[in-house]
């Protein structure tokens, strides 16, 4: 137990960390007293109630901007690092943890289909369950876990802390059922007709594009691809990534940990650096180069040329933009080039079912996060299949939020 730290904390009556940095609003005093008392299983079911994903959360969150970023300890640049007793607390529980149905379940007889068995998927699925639903998971890949398994690279999460979920999932019931995609193997009007409600929580999976000649040449790779099974790409001596967000340093970090020298190019600086700070002082750490103000024009046969940028000031608003300088082009070498330029949902999985759509390419939702179908009103969407790429916790606030409307929805609120 780390109770030098925990006696730090000030157990605010109302706390930055939880009620302003936290987007799920972690009860931490009252995890942190139990913590100090020694009942650590009480503040473990505390934190898997809240969120159960907090085992994971703990480990991968940006704490800087979310808890540990909020600590009122930071007058004094000495915040409570909360995290690291979250991650032993909750780490233990979910060892031995089983799910459990309170005596009311309003939601019995009622079935719930998840397509997507990532953050959204698993946090949806215990909530739905509780409430008395029958619930089963449809996902592409074969087993539980999504982006946490497929995505987020092994030296940044250990894929067996998924292990847990899978047990819980099959002692209680939660049926998954792997190596099934929409589009393909089923469809959203079969999910339609054969459940009460469909929650879609697939992520933010259609890569952004540089929109530059040459795009097309066979050393471009999206880092998604990449980061899912870095082994099956032979990388060469170089490799460039761009991007500045957290899919671009855990690329990178992959990539030099292949043995490739590994540079990311960002047309801004490091403070727009959309990334976790941490994260790219470790990537700096690992070995891996940075260029920043630099932004690509054409991708050649082994080589990028990049041009020149530099971030200019409206003198009448004080708003900071970043233009491109003219005249600057320069040829940079390289093996491979991997684009981290942020995601966004992919909608043709939906068929002829599909949503309406907003002026950015967004579909349309209600006010219960329902998608805009013709002649289906059972629809939800949830995680970045919604919001388009955000963090884990934020997709668990949005499974909760979403599992909350299902709710409201079957029961006729």
């Amino acid at each position: 137990m780390n109770n030098t730290e925990a006696q730090r904390c000030l157990l605010c009556k109302r706390p930055k960390c939880s009620l302003d940095g936290c987007p799920v609003h972690t009860p931490v005093p009252e995890c942190m007293a139990l913590y100090r008392e020694g009942r650590l299983e009480e503040a473990g079911r505390l934190l898997f109630e809240n969120n159960p994903l907090s085992a994971i959360t703990s480990l991968v969150c940006d704490w800087k901007k979310f808890c540990f970023g909020h600590c009122v300890l930071n007058v004094k640049q000495v915040p409570v690092r909360w995290y690291e007793i979250e991650q032993e607390i909750s780490g233990e529980y979910l060892k031995t943890h089983r799910l459990e149905r309170s005596q009311e379940t309003p939601l019995s007889g009622k079935s719930v289909a998840l397509v997507g068995g990532g953050p959204v998927g698993i946090s949806a699925a215990i909530f739905l369950w509780e409430k008395g639903a029958d619930v089963t998971i449809y996902d592409a890949n074969e087993r539980l876990g999504g982006v946490l398994r497929y995505g987020i690279p092994q030296f940044r999460l250990d894929k067996a802390i998924l292990e847990p979920y899978e047990r819980m999932f099959a002692e209680a019931g939660i049926r998954f059922v792997g190596g099934t995609e929409l589009g393909k193997d089923l469809t959203i009007s079969k999910l339609n007709k054969d459940f009460d409600a469909v929650l879609i929580g697939t992520g933010a999976e259609k890569a952004m594009t540089l929109r530059v000649p040459g795009e097309d040449n066979s050393l471009v790779m999206q880092a998604l691809p990449f980061l899912k099974n870095p082994d099956a790409y032979p990388l060469g001596k170089k490799v460039i990534i761009i991007g500045g967000g957290n899919v671009a340093m855990d690329a990178c970090r992959t990539a030099v940990r292949l043995g490739a020298e590994t540079w990311v190019y960002y047309r801004k600086t490091f403070e727009n650096m959309p990334a976790n700070p941490m994260e790219i002082e470790e990537a700096k750490a690992d070995g891996v180069q940075f260029r920043v103000f630099q932004a690509p024009v054409e991708v050649h046969e082994h080589s990028v040329t990049f041009r020149d940028c530099e971030n200019e000031t409206d003198p009448e608003t004080g708003k900071v933009s970043t233009r491109i300088i003219e005249g600057t082009d320069h040829e940079v070498e390289c093996d491979h080039l991997i684009l981290a330029i942020s995601e966004k949902p992919d909608y043709s999985p939906l068929g002829d079912a599909q949503p309406q759509l907003d002026e950015w390419g967004f579909a349309v939702k209600d006010e219960l996060q329902r998608l805009q179908i013709k002649g289906m009103d059972n629809i939800f969407s949830a995680g970045d299949f919604l919001l388009g790429p955000k963090t884990v916790v934020e997709a668990v606030l949005s499974a909760k939020t979403a599992t909350e409307n299902i709710a409201k929805y079957l029961l006729g609120a």
